[in-house]
Order: C-alpha cells, then sequence, then structure tokens
C-alpha cells in the first residue's frame, strides 16, 4: 500500500471518528438540557459518572453503594452519565410504577443487545409484534397444569444435589466450609436444560461437560462486555480475545440445541403425537406411564400445528426460546436460591421454623414434593421473597424510550435508557421499616394486602414482567426444602459483604457462599 493510499484511510478514519464524536455531543447538548434538572452525582467531562467504577470488582458495589444512596433516600430517581450516554434510574415505587405500567415504552435496553448472537431476539430481548405474538404464544406454556409436569425432574435433581452435599461432608457430622454456590448453580442449570429441551447434560456430575463450560463461559463473556465500554462496538468485539472465545462457545451451544430441536421434531413427526398429547399425558402406553413434557415439546407441537405461516414458529425461532429458557432460567434462580441460603443461615431461628413447617407438609420422609405440597409451605415461601427483596436475582432493568415518558414531575426525552434498581426500591424505608434487616414477616397476607406492587420487583412488573416466576418459585421451594430437610445451615457471614456482591445481569456473590453443614438426624 503506497503513502497516498495510507493517508487517504487514515483521513477516513479519522472522519468517521470525529463524525460520532459529533453526534454524541450533539445529543449531549440536547439531553443535558433537559436532563440535567433531574438529581444525581456531578459528571466527569467526557467521561461521566462511568470513572467513578473503575477498580477491582469487589469495590464496585461499594462505590455504587456510596454514589446512589444519598439519592435514594431524598429522591425518586438521579442521573447517571455513562460518558456522554445519560442513564436515568428508578429508586422508588411510584417512579417504576409509571415506566414498568407504560404500554408503549417497552422496548428493552440497548445493552440487552449483547445477548443477541447467543439468545437471538427471542422473548427477552424481542421488540413490537414480534415480542406480542412470543409472548402470547409461550404465556400458556407456563400455566400451573404444564409447571406441575416439572416437578419430578426438579425433585430429581434437589435429590442429586443432597447426596453430593452429603459427600462433601466427607463422612462426618459437620462438613469443613466450602462454597455451595457452584453446586447450586449446576443444579439449577441440569433443573431448566431437562425441563426446557427434554435432555439432561448432567451438570451436577459431569463438571468439565463442554455445554456446561460454554454457557458459564457465555455469560461471563457478557458480563465482561457491559464492563468495558471499549469492546461496545461489535467489530471491535469480535477482534478481541472474548470476541473469539464467544464464538467458540457459541458453536457448542448453539449446536446442541439445534440437535435436541432436530432429534423431538423427528421424533414428534414420526408418532403423530400432535392429536393424542392430552391422551399420552395420562396414560402414553396404556400402562398408567406418563410422559414427561419439555418446553421445547410445547414450541415444537405449535410449529407444526400453526397455519398462519406469519405465526408459524421456524427451528431458528425455537432455537431462540429454548436458548433463552436456557440463560434466564439457571442463573437467575441459582443466585436467588444462594442468597437465601446465606440468610437462612444466619438465622437459625427462622431455618427451624422452615423445618418445622416442612415436618408438617411432607412429614419426616424424602417423598417427592407435589404441587400441593409446594402450595402449603407458605412461611419458605415468606423467606425466599424476603430473600429476594435484600438481594434481587435482577438488580436493574432497562428500558430504552421510544416516546417522551414523564416520571414525578421530570421529562425524560425518547432515547434515553430508564433503569428500573429493584434493589434500592426495596431498601425504600417508608415501605419497608428497618429495610437491612431479614423480616420474613413482612410477606405475610396481612402486611402485603396494602402495599404498592411496585414496591417489590423481583420479576419485574407490567407487561414485560417475568413470564417464568411461576416456575422459579417452585424451583426455590423444592431445592431450599431438601436441603433444609437434610442439613442444618450455618453460613460463613461476610465481615465485608458488599464487596462480595457485584450487579451484573445478576446479583452476582463474587467469592460465592460459604458454608458448613451439619447432617440432620
Amino acid at each position: 500500500m503506497d503513502f497516498n493510499a495510507i493517508r487517504v484511510l487514515v483521513t477516513i478514519i479519522c472522519c468517521i471518528f470525529l463524525s460520532v464524536v459529533w453526534y454524541y455531543v450533539q445529543k449531549y447538548r440536547k439531553w443535558t438540557t433537559i436532563l440535567n434538572k433531574i438529581p444525581g452525582p456531578k459528571p466527569w467531562p467526557l467521561f461521566g459518572n462511568a470513572i467513578t467504577f473503575i477498580g477491582p470488582r469487589e469495590e464496585i458495589s461499594k462505590k455504587a453503594f456510596e454514589v446512589i444512596a444519598p439519592f435514594s433516600k431524598s429522591g425518586d430517581l438521579m442521573l447517571f452519565w455513562m460518558g456522554l450516554i445519560p442513564q436515568v434510574h428508578l429508586l422508588k415505587a411510584k417512579a417504576a410504577k409509571v415506566l414498568l405500567s407504560s404500554t408503549t415504552n417497552i422496548n428493552k435496553a440497548s445493552i440487552y443487545g449483547y445477548l443477541h448472537k447467543w439468545i437471538g431476539t427471542g422473548l427477552l430481548t424481542s421488540t413490537g409484534t414480534k415480542w406480542q405474538q412470543r409472548r402470547k404464544l409461550i404465556t400458556p406454556s407456563f400455566h400451573f397444569r404444564i409447571l406441575d409436569n416439572f416437578l419430578q425432574v426438579m425433585n430429581e435433581q434437589a435429590d442429586i444435589l443432597v447426596e453430593l452435599l452429603q459427600q462433601q461432608c466427607n463422612g462426618k457430622k459437620i462438613s469443613d466450609e466450602f462454597n455451595i454456590y457452584s453446586y447450586i448453580t449446576r443444579c439449577t442449570l441440569d433443573i431448566i436444560c431437562e425441563t426446557a429441551m427434554g435432555k439432561g447434560v448432567n451438570a451436577q456430575r459431569n463438571v468439565d461437560s463442554d455445554y456446561v463450560n460454554a454457557v458459564y463461559n457465555l455469560t461471563q463473556l457478557i458480563t465482561k462486555r457491559m464492563m468495558s465500554p471499549w469492546l461496545a462496538q461489535e467489530w471491535i468485539f469480535q477482534l478481541s480475545p472474548s470476541g473469539r472465545l464467544q464464538k467458540r462457545c457459541l458453536q457448542i451451544v448453539h449446536k446442541f440445541t439445534n440437535k435436541i430441536i432436530k432429534m423431538k421434531r423427528a421424533e414428534l413427526e414420526k408418532s403423530q403425537r400432535i392429536n393424542t398429547r392430552k391422551a399420552e399425558e395420562n396414560d402414553e402406553f396404556g400402562m398408567g406411564i406418563k410422559r414427561r413434557i419439555a418446553l421445547l415439546d410445547l414450541l415444537l407441537e405449535n410449529s407444526l400445528q400453526e397455519t398462519n405461516n406469519s405465526l408459524k414458529l421456524s427451528d431458528d425461532d425455537i432455537r431462540e426460546e429454548v436458548d433463552t429458557f436456557m440463560f434466564e432460567g439457571h442463573d437467575t434462580t441459582s443466585v436467588g436460591i444462594s442468597w437465601s441460603l446465606y440468610l437462612i443461615g444466619q438465622h437459625p431461628d427462622i431455618q427451624q421454623q422452615i423445618l418445622n413447617e416442612i415436618i408438617t407438609v411432607l412429614g419426616k420422609e424424602r417423598k417427592p414434593i407435589t404441587g400441593d405440597d409446594l402450595h402449603k409451605l407458605k412461611y419458605l415461601e415468606c423467606v425466599i421473597k424476603e430473600s429476594m427483596r435484600l438481594f434481587p436475582p435482577v438488580p436493574f432493568v432497562g428500558r430504552n424510550l421510544s416516546h417522551d415518558l414523564d416520571i414525578c414531575g421530570y421529562t425524560i426525552p425518547k432515547g434515553v435508557t430508564v433503569i428500573t434498581a429493584p434493589y434500592w426500591i426495596h431498601r425504600d424505608e417508608t415501605v419497608y421499616p428497618d429495610p437491612e434487616k431479614f423480616d420474613p414477616d413482612r410477606f405475610l397476607p396481612e402486611n402485603v394486602q396494602s402495599r404498592d406492587p411496585y414496591a417489590y420487583l423481583p420479576f419485574s412488573a407490567g407487561l414485560r414482567n417475568c413470564i417464568g416466576q411461576r416456575f422459579a418459585m417452585m424451583e426455590e421451594k423444592v431445592v431450599l426444602s431438601r436441603i433444609v430437610q437434610n442439613f442444618n445451615v450455618k453460613t460463613v457471614v461476610e465481615e465485608d459483604l458488599l464487596s462480595n456482591v457485584i450487579g451484573e445481569l445478576v446479583l452476582r456473590p463474587i467469592r460465592g457462599i460459604r458454608v458448613q453443614l451439619e447432617l440432620r438426624d
């Protein structure tokens, strides 16, 4: 390449760079005129407030707490600048209600685009007509009758978890300290994989599975990209080591999902089960044997039954939804269960109440837990809900405004990202007195009935609330019941808790959850 060609190339690159900078500077001027009335920390030139969070992961939550806490106590929302890009954070229920109840501003924030390579534009990330069609299509799959079919899987995997935890005791009455978070994560991955696809990956026993490791790596890579602004541009990310690793992981995950879809579709077409599924659910072979139904089966049956081609799901569409189930269904429940154990293990009186309820409902035998049993575990449900208040599995939910929106006296222009922050909404002292105290009684019926529903958002709310929240509650009840039934949990209390909490895609314990388990008689 001669000198003139190099000079032309450099000139073009500089022009593109300056054009991008000019575009954002102009937008910044427009946004500052409108948004600077909203309270928030003073931004640094060019870097905004993002520079505040540069440093080790262990320090990020502490810094965020220091920055956000004063605004959470004094106001309903705050303005935060990620470089030249504004984010409005909603810190109180009345502010969140305006956004989450909107029927027009339902588009996910642009950061969810990092998920597209993995889960496409399925239910979590799609917008407009596609989202409406998918939501309508998938909602019946989470009917309680369908969910009850998944209890056998949950029971089986919870029993495997208990067996592995017993091995951790190594023949002793009380185990050494260990990180239970990794055990819980593998259990929830096995549960969602078998209930979503009808195919197990045996993550609990086979910790070196290529598929399991690929799922873990993809989650970590997305998180890393969220925290690395220089990787925001797709072409830069693809050229980076992280981008190359993501490509390899995607090949493994998509190959596995496509293989299962192909196999399941062939089974359905060959056996002509479409018109006889209801009979098969009751008695597949006329011998009282019940066939397991996975979410994938329901999606495939729809694709074979649907006569409207615009609504018919292709294999790529189905893969989007199955991969979405996998992404959403293991990480959120694993942190939910783990933080519950962290709190239960610090409060022996509460743990004893849970055990008493389990014995009352299930007896002392280790029988499979039924849907009726779960419904009767009222106090355990209060414990789980209070755990999710203190440690909401999804710490923030982002929307990109497609229309201007008035929130608590401020006009937020379209194009701005608005973040609902359950972590802070759940710590409103006017709603939850002594908000840092772990008190499951907050969720007794008499204490909930007068509370604003938007003051409790572990599963978001409104049109885009979590479609799998009943599934998650069932799973957490089954797993926690089995653990408390078999062990007395003793938590190793974190002296500096905030240094072990990081708000990424989920509210993750950086160093895990360290416990001691004492075998029950």
